[in-house]
């Protein structure tokens, strides 16, 4: 079992734990299990008030049955079978909680077997990749009322709450963020512990801004500030990384490690598992891509992934995640038997490695790839595409699929009645080669029960860059919420960092589709544009929101490009942008990784049909 968290806050000996959860959406026994055992933990750990997650008793992800009325009656009895749980020991829950027939996100306080309350959350996440107020009301500042439950009569709303002469009060993950309402008046002069039960999903570079939050927040009641985030992948598009720290009088004084792997994770006492150092987007985008991609596969009781290996960038990004996760799983198990082998109890075959010791063996189990050629693929990219697969240590096939392209060319050629061209016939022509590879992949990734990774970036995905039924094929898109500046910065840095100079024949090629002819030349940035300018567009229009002209002045005003060619490019990506909003809605999921996306399932909708 990992190490508890504790935090002694005051001389009266108050010792405070945060557990960062890793939850499945509607799982009730394994919530219930994975609460409870937290909780058990912190009693033989001599602690007072453990906090846990936002909504961690249902899970936060579980979208629209929060509509449903049964989930809210679910709750209220498994909240109330943890009770027993509770002696000796003070404890947050988060959970819906339907009032007066009205719908709200809570957290309730367990203590001594018995329910103290339960605090109402103000301020609702409604941007971005959240829709709380599709879901829940909000509760009114300052407020309290009464419910009853069972028998117990308690309070709920903006409580305030005595636990061993401490005066405990909640900001419920958004409420922090809120500037306008940060520490409720009638917290102040009375509360010396805020708990913050969140779920905060990891994007690049946030977590300085929730240690600003604990900062201020502990600063302003003169006392403590626990603030206890979810952990993992937990619903399939938003990565969490456990977060807990705790501060004490604006002073931080203890932090635990981000994106640790396990069904739950708790700090140590009166230290940080780590200096207080921000990591830099490249190992951020690692740790979180790796733990969203272990989560997603054990939780949809995936036996590893298969991925179309092109040679080019996004596939190799996609084979080197899958490498770092195994080398992490190996680490994990070693560190946290137990749970590993709960979570793959499904899949003996990778137990049986994972009992004895890492080897290569372990990715050639996990990671399937596929090199599917044409007649205008080059032995630059096949070359590339093995020595990644080597470098891995992944399953490696290549295959040539040009008589199945010669096969469709023929087939359409007699249905219209003439020969197909690439003078008239071009964009048929590069789609049917993108789309005749994927058969075989979906086929091998069948027979092996695993998952298909699409290789798809977030450039490629704002500009409709790729083929649907082709490229497009897969059940998680990894990479999708990166740009493939990203993506290419990222492949240098771990050929540099990790030592990984395999990588050196894919970082050294410009990126292609290889469709046309090798005597064409085909590259995307011909086709497209430059991948940086590609980026600075999308998110002055998407990111920014900000209309054509503004965002081209904008550009101008940069001077890197003659305002002519700018006006040219920022109009073709409007177009393409426009045209393409099929293609988005079709997407895997993806990891939403940074402050925007364009995926419309998690942070931007925009109509199919427009006269933008």
């Amino acid at each position: 079992m990992p190490d508890i968290s504790l935090y002694s806050v005051a001389p009266s000996g108050l010792k405070l734990a945060g557990a960062a959860l890793n939850q499945t959406p509607l799982d009730w026994d394994g919530n219930q299990r994975r609460i409870i055992a937290a909780i058990q933990q912190a009693k033989e750990a001599g602690v007072d008030l453990l906090c846990l997650p936002e909504l961690c008793l249902t899970g936060y992800g579980c979208e629209d049955v929060f509509l449903s009325d049964w989930i809210y009656a679910q709750s209220q009895t498994a909240l109330l079978a943890i009770l027993p749980h509770t002696d000796g020991i003070a404890v947050a829950i988060g959970l819906p909680v339907m009032v007066a027939d009205k719908r709200y996100n809570g957290a309730a306080l367990l203590s001594d077997g018995a329910l103290l309350g339960i605090a109402l959350k103000h301020h609702l996440a409604g941007t971005g990749v959240y829709y709380e107020p599709r879901w829940f009301k909000s509760w009114p500042l300052g407020q309290v009322s009464s419910l009853t439950w069972a028998g117990y009569t308690f309070p709920v709303g903006h409580c305030v709450f005595e636990v061993k002469g401490h005066q405990v009060a909640f900001e419920i993950c958004e409420d922090a963020w809120a500037a306008d309402a940060r520490m409720a008046y009638h917290y102040q002069g009375r509360a010396d512990v805020i708990l913050n039960p969140s779920a905060s999903h990891f994007t690049f570079g946030k977590e300085s801004l929730r240690h600003s939050l604990a900062e201020s927040g502990s600063r302003i009641i003169g006392g403590a500030y626990v603030y206890v985030n979810l952990l993992g992948n937990e619903a399939g598009r938003l990565v969490f990384d456990g977060d807990i720290v705790v501060y004490r009088n604006g002073s931080l004084v203890a932090e635990a490690e981000p994106f640790m792997w396990g069904e739950y994770h708790l700090l140590a006492e009166d230290q940080s598992e780590r200096p207080p150092a921000l990591l830099p987007p490249e190992a951020e985008y690692e740790l979180s891509c790796t733990l969203g991609l272990y989560d997603y596969m054990r939780k949809s009781r995936s036996k590893g992934f298969c991925l179309s290996l092109s040679g080019g960038a996004d596939s190799a990004c996609c084979a080197v995640l899958v490498y770092r996760m195994a080398l992490r799983l190996q680490s994990a198990y070693q560190q946290n038997t137990a749970d590993i082998e709960l979570q793959l109890a499904y899949w003996p075959e990778v137990l049986q490695l994972l009992r004895a010791g890492y080897e290569p063996a372990l990715c050639k189990l996990l990671l399937a790839c596929l090199y599917q050629g044409t007649d205008n693929s080059s032995e630059r990219t096949l070359a590339a595409a093995q020595a990644v697969a080597d470098g891995v240590g992944a399953t490696f096939q290549a295959v040539d699929v040009s008589s199945m392209v010669a096969g469709y060319t023929q087939e359409a050629q007699a249905l219209i009645g003439r020969p197909l061209s690439w003078a008239t016939d071009d964009l048929a022509l590069q789609n049917i080669q993108a789309r005749v590879r994927a058969p075989m992949i979906w086929l091998w990734t069948n027979l092996r029960g695993a998952l298909l990774l699409t290789t798809s970036n977030r450039s490629e995905g704002s500009v409709g860059y790729s083929t649907m039924d082709g490229d497009m094929a897969g059940g998680l898109a990894p990479i999708a919420g990166v740009s493939k500046d990203f993506v290419r910065r990222w492949l240098h840095y771990a050929e540099s960092t990790w030592g990984y100079a395999w990588l050196g024949l894919v970082n050294h090629l410009a990126p292609t589709a290889e469709l046309r002819p090798l005597e064409a030349n085909q590259t995307d940035e011909a086709d497209l544009m430059p991948y940086a300018l590609l980026d600075q567009i999308e998110h002055l229009l998407v990111a920014q929101k900000l209309p054509e002209a503004a965002a081209l002045k904008a550009l101008v005003e940069q001077n890197q490009y003659p305002a002519d060619y700018l006006a040219t490019q920022v109009r073709r990506f409007c177009q393409l942008w426009q045209r393409n909003q099929w293609k988005r809605e079709r997407l895997a999921p993806s990891f939403h990784l940074d402050a925007y996306s364009v995926d419309p399932k998690a942070w931007c909708r925009y109509p199919i049909l427009s006269g933008s």
